[in-house]
């Protein structure tokens, strides 16, 4: 039996042994998480210093008037205290250190301050006027490029807020007189001092486009949250959507480049959603099944013509059991064909023409009164199907992929719809009425047309973006302030994000890459927002300066490879508004490339940590154009 004073003789006693050596591993613990915790606490304390580039002006743009001249427009935070990490205290990257700083991007000709490239009138002429071609995209080559900013006009100024837009715009940001004095007879627009007033007038609803949608209300429930996406084809100043709004209803306004009218300009300039587009020889950039309604309001487009080619068409982007809205010739002709200076007898021919493609179509006229008249595509194409025993022509379509329509020719055959159980069943699953349908499951999870996309992953996605909304909020106030109205999500992947800015007063444009691996921009529309396919290599069909806020998640990482992304930031220039806001959410070192390029462009600009921490490897970058005209840059 052992002893004490033996146990202390015995200095290799394996029991005090091994007490030596817990002692020694329990202390470098402590030490180690120690040390983790100092470095945690002065990590934290440094995120309380505030930038030098955000503290500047964070009070200047979130009390920022409606009019600004400002040449000078930096990041804001949020005035709760919360501020963004000084990111260069964590990430020492750098490029191109000795080229001697960054290219800086001249200013283009004035001449240059409306320019649309894939768009461009002069480009236009070299190709075939037959079907309108000659409107559709034609885009520059890659030397024909342009490597400049685009000028503001002279005086220009920020856009009015909404709704006050919805009414009013700036002459000095549109400065063209000819649609007040062509349309004057139709009350599209009138110029009053420094202003342009939109009274709400157009060719077929001299009183006013509230009264004229009362009118369609009386035939088909705009009210009930059953319709909520639209377009409107040949939208003029885009009034129909402008009013549709107060209703919960967004239009996509949607009409060709004029070469002097700007329309789609006027548009966007007041705060309604609108693209530049033709139906001409390719399909609309919209997914099978996109819009609830579909109108034409003296729109000009043969309906009839090309074996109803734009009526089949507007047949594949409406949704089951969508309506077609056709005021306008031919309708009503009996009352207005001397107005129209036309033959009875031509008038009448070609309302028996659309009539007939309608019934090809198998859609079923819900009511002709007055000067409009309705119809309602079928939920399903049970019947449809069999009809082919007496309508021979147009086709089923066969082995078409309904939903790619970027740089797609129109074929005059019916888009099938997916396949119905029985005859009152809804192809392809029903909706849920607006606003419940922003958050429901939209069908194409629920019937797994989407693999890989699950209903626990839409959910999940929601979540995440409604923490990065929030997040946004605190680090640019004037979202939720009103200072923006127009936004693009470059990257809108299952339209999270514009889900998550539904609580806030603005639009967004949702854009899917062609080049996606998954093709969700359906999936946008039946959670009721609107969008299109765009390659980002080549121009948006836009006017300049049309958005206040571009989201950019990830979209530099996917085209780094495909394109020069100089190109892209400078498309970006071109359609964002001065002393408007670009969010990019990308790794660091592709936000280290962007931002030495957005230095060469006027931005300013900072990156932030992810809104859970600095550990999260993908980062923010704010950036933010400056204010500037091309009036003054030819002055100095």
């Amino acid at each position: 039996m052992w002893t004490v004073p033996m146990a202390k003789e015995y200095s290799g006693s394996p029991k005090l042994h091994q007490i030596e050596s817990k002692r020694k591993r329990l202390m470098w613990f402590l030490s180690v998480t120690g040390l983790c915790i100092l470095f945690y606490i002065l990590g934290a304390w440094q995120n309380t210093v505030t930038s030098p580039i955000s503290n500047s002006t964070s009070d200047k743009l979130s009390k920022a008037p409606c009019v600004s001249s400002n040449p000078t427009h930096s990041i804001t935070q949020s005035t709760s205290g919360t501020v963004s990490l000084d990111f260069e205290a964590h990430h020492q990257v750098r490029i191109n250190e000795s080229s001697g700083g960054a290219y800086k991007f001249p200013p283009c000709e004035l001449q240059f301050s409306e320019y649309t490239p894939c768009q461009h009138p002069n480009r236009a002429r070299k190709f075939e006027r037959k079907n309108l071609i000659y409107r559709e995209r034609h885009c520059p080559a890659k030397d024909e490029l342009l490597k400049c900013l685009i000028p503001a006009p002279p005086k220009y100024k920020n856009p009015l807020k909404w709704p006050q837009s919805r009414d009013y715009a700036w002459y000095d940001n549109i400065p063209h007189r000819e649609l007040s004095i062509e349309k004057a007879v139709q009350n599209w627009i009138q110029v009053e001092g420094d202003r342009f007033r939109f009274p709400g007038g157009g060719t077929m609803f001299p009183r006013g486009a509230d009264a004229y949608i009362d009118d369609i209300n009386e035939l088909i429930s705009l009210t009930d949250g059953k319709i909520r996406t639209a377009i409107d084809t040949g939208c003029g100043v885009a009034s129909w959507g402008a009013y549709l709004l107060k209703r919960d209803i967004l239009t996509m306004s949607f009409a060709p480049r004029d070469t002097h009218e700007a329309q789609v300009q006027f548009a966007l300039e007041r705060g309604v959603p609108a693209m530049i587009g033709v139906l001409a020889s390719e399909r609309m950039p919209y997914p099978a099944r996109a819009f609830d309604m579909a109108h034409c309001s003296r729109c000009l487009i043969p309906w009839s013509g090309r074996e109803g080619l734009y009526l089949i068409e507007v047949d594949r982007v409406l949704r089951p059991g969508g309506y077609w809205i056709l005021s306008g010739p031919p309708i009503n002709w009996k009352k207005h064909y001397k107005g129209w200076e036309r033959t009875q007898e031509d008038l009448k021919k070609e309302q028996d023409a659309i009539e007939d493609v309608a019934k090809r179509l198998c859609w079923k006229k819900v009511i002709e009164k007055r000067d409009l008249a309705i119809w309602q595509k079928p939920i399903n194409h049970i019947e449809c199907i069999n009809s082919r025993k007496i309508y021979k022509t147009p086709h089923i379509c066969q082995n078409d992929n309904a939903d790619f329509a970027w740089y797609k020719k129109m074929e005059t055959c019916i888009t099938p719809l997916p396949e119905a159980s029985n005859v009152e069943e809804v192809a392809g699953g029903a909706l849920e009425r607006w606003p419940e349908r922003a958050f429901a499951i939209p069908p194409r999870i629920r019937s797994g047309s989407l693999p890989g996309i699950t209903a626990e992953k839409f959910r999940e996605d929601n979540e995440v973006w409604k923490e990065r909304v929030a997040h946004y909020k605190r680090i640019i106030p004037p979202i939720a302030h009103g200072r923006f109205r127009n936004v693009m999500d470059m990257n809108a992947g299952l339209g999270g994000f514009a889900a998550a800015m539904t609580k806030f007063p603005v639009w967004v444009m949702n854009v899917v890459p062609s080049n996606s691996e998954k093709d969700t921009l359906g999936l946008v529309y039946e959670r009721g927002f609107i969008g299109t396919y765009h390659d980002w290599c080549e121009a948006f069909s836009t006017y300049p300066r049309t958005y206040d806020l571009i989201h950019a998640s990830n979209v530099f990482g996917t085209y780094q490879d495909r394109c020069d992304i100089t190109f892209i930031l400078l498309e970006m220039d071109r359609i964002l508004r001065p002393e408007g806001t670009v969010i990019f959410r990308d790794t660091v070192e592709v936000l280290v490339k962007v931002q030495s390029l957005t230095e060469g462009m006027r931005w300013k600009s900072q990156i932030m940590d992810h809104e859970s921490g600095p550990f999260n490897p993908e980062k923010i970058l704010l950036a933010v154009k400056s204010y500037w005209t091309g009036e003054a840059e030819q002055q100095q």
